[in-house]
């Protein structure tokens, strides 16, 4: 990039301006980290619009680190975003000068730039993201961290990759839980695993929970208004906060909304063909970006989440995909996006994982989690 253009879009690029950063700092934006150095003062050229900021703090030597913490922002153009890292509240006047000092180039030497060849891979993760999602899904304060989820150990399935976060939870690296009064998590919507309904005989209810095209009507009329983006921004919040804020309650909510889309064969193939092709696209770039993600750069002590367990055919993911892929692929009349779209999908896990999805039976495409504790039940109405 020649400096006349790079100018132009440090001059037209947000700045996150970050002050008293301490030295081995991890500082991620997005897709991209940075380790912080002596003279590490932020970052610049950040497009506008939505971003999700996280950091993992080091000891002396830089070799432990704590908890990552997140947390998205608003960027608009020029605009600049003065953190400190003592968390004192910073006067107004006093942040104007940081402001207009950015704005006179005097931090631009110690400023890493955004990485724009990366930004097509963040606008593909948050294509659905706005503002209003996040002031709807965000815990007070703001931050996210694992940090603040250690009551939540126990209350999930343990597969393996489960398992490992619960170890890191209890691990003396970490720092101290927080006081119960300060513990804040993201307002998720509430995703029910089975559904109950009175005077519903067994059979009527297996076919409900088998199907749960009904479930996701009402879900996206009482908890979206019917907004689809709504559903999808959410499910890409989650995933965000889950993969590189390293959130365990990301991760579930995650788990089960996906569960929840995977879970319905009425609505992709009449209803809710646009939905399905959306999601597809999304769920499509999720894994894409998680399979092929360097994690070379991730702090000693904080996992790459989409790790080895991932690679089993025991994960509730395949489970769910054999059924989907089955459904969508075999059917006579299918919307030609969707079509694609999941076979795209089904090429990228075989390619990447190796997984197969040839049906062993009639009855083979029915998968329950019966321990997973923590995705509540639910009676619907009438």
């Amino acid at each position: 990039m020649d400096p006349e253009t790079a100018l132009e879009f440090v001059k037209h690029g947000a700045t996150l301006l970050l002050l008293d950063v301490p030295q081995y700092t991890l500082i991620g934006i997005d897709t991209q980290m940075f380790s912080s150095g002596p003279n590490f003062k932020g970052i610049k050229m950040i497009p506008p619009g939505i971003h999700f900021v996280y950091y993992s703090s080091a000891n002396r030597e830089g070799s432990e680190f704590s908890p990552v913490v997140g947390f998205f922002i608003d960027a608009t153009p020029s605009q600049v975003i003065v953190r400190k890292w003592d968390q004192n509240k910073m006067l107004e006047e006093e942040e104007g000068r940081y402001s207009d000092a950015v704005k006179r180039l005097e931090f631009d030497k110690q400023l890493g730039p955004y990485t724009l060849s990366q930004y097509g891979d963040w606008k593909r993760l948050s294509s659905y993201i706005t503002k209003d999602t996040v002031e709807r899904i965000e815990p007070i304060g703001g931050e996210i961290s694992v940090a603040c989820e250690s009551e939540m150990v126990g209350k999930f399935s343990k597969s393996a990759m489960e398992k490992a976060l619960a170890e890191q939870l209890k691990s003396s690296k970490f720092s101290a839980p927080e006081e119960k009064s300060q513990k804040r998590g993201c307002y998720y919507t509430a995703i029910p695993r089975v559904v109950k309904h009175k005077g519903m005989c067994g059979k009527e209810l297996t076919s409900l929970n088998i199907d749960k095209t009904q479930l996701l009507e009402g879900i996206l009329m009482k908890e979206y208004g019917g907004d689809e983006d709504a559903l999808l921004a959410e499910l890409q919040f989650a995933f965000i906060a889950f993969l590189m804020g390293q959130s365990l309650e990301a991760f579930l909510q995650w788990k089960l909304l996906v569960s929840l889309l995977f879970g319905c064969t009425e609505a992709p193939l009449n209803t809710r063909s646009q939905l399905f092709t959306k999601f597809i696209k999304v769920i499509y770039h999720q894994l894409k970006y998680g399979f092929s993600k360097d994690q070379k750069d991730m702090p000693e002590g904080v996992s790459a989440l989409l790790d080895e367990s991932w690679l089993s055919s025991d994960n509730f993911l395949h489970h769910l995909c054999k059924d989907f892929f089955s459904l969508v692929l075999e059917a006579p009349v299918v919307d030609g996006d969707l079509l694609s779209w999941t076979r795209r999908l089904k090429e990228l896990l075989e390619d990447s994982l190796g997984w197969q999805f040839q049906q062993n039976s009639a009855v083979d495409g029915i998968y329950f989690e019966e321990d997973d504790e923590y995705a509540p039940v639910v009676e619907i109405l009438d």
